[in-house]
């Protein structure tokens, strides 16, 4: 019998809905103030009051997971953005043209991926300072080169078929052929790759915060909930379950989103 349904695209489809959702009230409301604290309330279990508890400041967990929540989430989408953007101007000049402009910024990429990312990361902002922009612009430049190797390999492996070649044949410039002839027809692979970049972005953003290198107090993060809420892992666990869980959402809604892409394309 022949199967019907995504169950992926379906199930990651809700779960990301929710999320955007939450995401996008915590930017304008939360149940209860981020920044102010109540020590008359401080690591009180979850109730209908405080859904997700309160911390050892007496704030609420869950307005807290809410902020940053959307925090994580726009600094991984302006990452993508900016790494997807520059990898697939570099990407495509390198994959159609090759020759001396393949080789050089190649071996700059190369040289990128050669220390790790996070390391990078943590030096450009322990340098430029912590604020939401110098993340994003350090995260960003850091993507370029996983997109760029993905996009050069496709732009390569589709230069030379008939139909670019009949392009260059009737005069089609050639900004055109790279972006609207051959652009389309790497999306089976790039999305994917958008998908991994997203949740790497994520993770290295809780990361830097998890090392205090990343969005400072008082402000509201998802790796910095979680190095607090370590030393209550065995009084107050619910305030470390708050933050991990909404990072593993974060990222299975996604992958789940970019699973069920792939079984649409796997089925066209």
């Amino acid at each position: 019998m022949k199967k019907t349904g995504n169950p992926y695209l379906l199930t990651g489809g809700i779960l990301s809905a929710l999320l955007t959702a939450v995401i996008i009230t915590g930017f304008f409301w939360t149940p209860y103030s981020t920044t102010a604290m109540n020590a008359k309330e401080k690591l009180q279990p979850p109730s209908a009051a405080h859904w997700f508890g309160t911390d050892n400041f007496g704030r609420d967990v869950f307005s807290r997971v809410m902020q940053g929540a959307g925090t994580s989430f726009l600094i991984a989408a302006l990452v993508v953005v900016i790494g997807c953007s520059a990898g697939i101007l570099i990407g495509s000049v390198c994959g159609y043209f090759g020759g001396t402009a393949d080789l050089i910024l190649t071996r700059i990429c190369d040289t990128i991926t050669a220390f790790p990312a996070i390391l990078l990361a943590l030096v450009i902002v322990s340098i430029t300072g912590s604020s939401v922009s110098n993340i994003v612009l350090a995260l960003g430049i850091l993507f370029i080169p996983s997109f760029a190797r993905v996009v050069r390999t496709q732009y390569a492996g589709i230069r030379n078929l008939n139909y670019i070649k009949a392009a260059r044949l009737q005069g089609v410039r050639t900004p055109r052929i790279l972006y609207t002839h051959i652009l389309p027809n790497t999306l089976s692979v790039l999305v994917p790759a958008m998908t991994i970049g997203f949740n790497n972005a994520v993770l290295a953003e809780a990361g830097m915060s998890f090392l205090g290198i990343g969005i400072q107090p008082p402000e509201a993060s998802l790796g910095t909930m979680l190095r607090d809420s370590q030393n209550y892992l065995a009084t107050a666990p619910w305030y470390a379950l708050g933050a991990g869980f909404s990072i593993v959402l974060l990222i299975l809604s996604f992958s789940l989103m970019s699973e069920g892409v792939q079984n649409l394309d796997a089925q066209n």
